[in-house]
């Protein structure tokens, strides 16, 4: 029975992930479609260059949320049904799928970034807080929101796997949903690589035209 019940909340999961928030919010609050300007993003960052900073938070917190609430559940209510780190390792990687393919957004998502770290935070706290460091800190000397973003993907499973023991306990069924969600950041990231490398990406703040 616990077979059935870690399929449920992994479906559940990855309906919660496929709420596009950049999309919704921009919507009730009268603003044009993410995916119709600066890089066509249905993100955080994206939002934040239509000129409402408001949205541009929401947004962020609200793709954090839906990443994290699933692993919380299960966290705090699956062990009674049987559900443990597999389950929260599989509702977590569920739940940043949905956003990069949401059912209910012809399957065209966001990079995944904020949706990621609500996913880390639910498998714990601290290495939340840590990849959030390591991407603040890059920004703050960078000011390149996907430079960013790639320095942080890497170091969370580095984060995992050498902490692991210390401020969390290590599973490696959490460990391979890092790892994954790392390489798919990365991926989703390949243009924004391109134009790292070739000198051209927007800073924060900076509105993209093309």
């Amino acid at each position: 029975m616990s077979t059935v019940y870690s399929i449920l909340a992994t479906i559940l999961a990855y309906l919660i992930g496929s709420l596009s928030f950049a999309v919704i919010v921009s919507r009730s609050m009268g603003l044009s479609d993410p995916r119709t300007y600066g890089s066509k993003n249905p993100g955080a960052t994206n939002v934040l260059r239509s000129g409402s900073k408001a949205a541009a938070i929401v947004t962020l917190l609200l793709d954090a949320a839906k990443g994290w609430l699933p692993v919380a559940l299960v966290a705090w209510f699956g062990k009674p049904y049987g559900l443990e780190e597999g389950t929260m390792a599989l509702v977590g990687i569920a739940a940043f799928l949905g956003h990069l393919w949401p059912v209910f957004f012809k399957f065209e998502g966001g990079k995944g970034v904020a949706t990621a770290l609500g996913v880390l935070l639910g498998f714990s706290g601290w290495l939340g807080l840590l990849t959030l460091l390591a991407w603040v800190a890059v920004a703050a000397i960078w000011r390149y929101s996907s430079l960013s973003s790639l320095v942080a993907a890497v170091l969370a499973p580095v984060f995992y796997i050498l902490i692991g023991g210390e401020l969390w306990d290590f599973h490696a069924e959490i460990f391979v949903a890092i790892l994954a969600m790392s390489a798919l950041l990365v991926y989703r990231h390949k243009l924004n690589i391109q134009r790292l490398v070739e000198g051209k990406e927007s800073k924060l703040g900076q509105k993209k035209t093309k």
